[in-house]
């Protein structure tokens, strides 16, 4: 990033970073402080509503699933507590109706993982009424596709036949689909 990109950042440079990920969380907190950003990190949801409620930030980064609840909470707080902050929503599992939520809820913008820093930071800085440039490295269509299958086997409780049957899919073909490794 540039020096005069800097200046896009304001006074209040304060981030909030909500990712149960902790090496993600850890990479993402430096990469944003070389950008000028001063972060604060939580891995729950409890503790990303505490920071937002003690000390609300002007931006953050709050991953959507997370081990003790849902990331749309801790945008909720931060919509209330401090209107004008710029949430960025990410999450593995891109789905248009959280998408929808998380923006209707009051996120500037959704990005799937792996989203890097400035994919990131182009999308906190973005103007309200332009939208960032598009991701350097989008998901491939069958990295998607897998994400998707994913996410219904987990919330088919890891059910093949169930969730062959609500993938209107042959439960041998999606057994062979699990067993390979995630698409690039």
């Amino acid at each position: 990033m540039a020096e005069g990109d800097l200046s896009e950042i304001g006074e209040d440079k304060t981030l909030l970073l909500v990712d149960d990920d902790e090496p993600f969380l850890k990479r993402l907190a430096r990469a944003m402080e070389k950008r000028g950003f001063a972060p604060e990190m939580a891995s729950s949801v409890a503790a990303g509503k505490a920071i937002a409620t003690a000390r609300p930030p002007a931006y953050a980064v709050v991953d959507l699933r997370l081990e003790d609840g849902n990331g749309l909470d801790v945008v909720e707080v931060l919509r209330e507590k401090r209107p004008d902050c710029r949430v960025v929503v990410l999450t593995g599992y891109g789905a248009i109706a959280t998408a929808v939520a998380a923006v209707k809820i009051g996120a500037v913008d959704y990005l799937s993982k792996p989203a890097d820093a400035n994919d990131v930071t182009a999308a906190l800085l973005a103007k309200p009424d332009e939208l960032p440039p598009p991701p350097e490295n989008p998901m491939s269509a069958d990295r998607v596709r897998w994400e998707h299958i994913q996410r219904v086997y987990e919330l088919c409780d890891r059910n093949v036949s169930e969730t062959a049957r609500r993938l209107n899919m042959h439960r041998r073909t999606l057994q062979r689909i699990l067993a390979k490794r995630s698409p690039r």
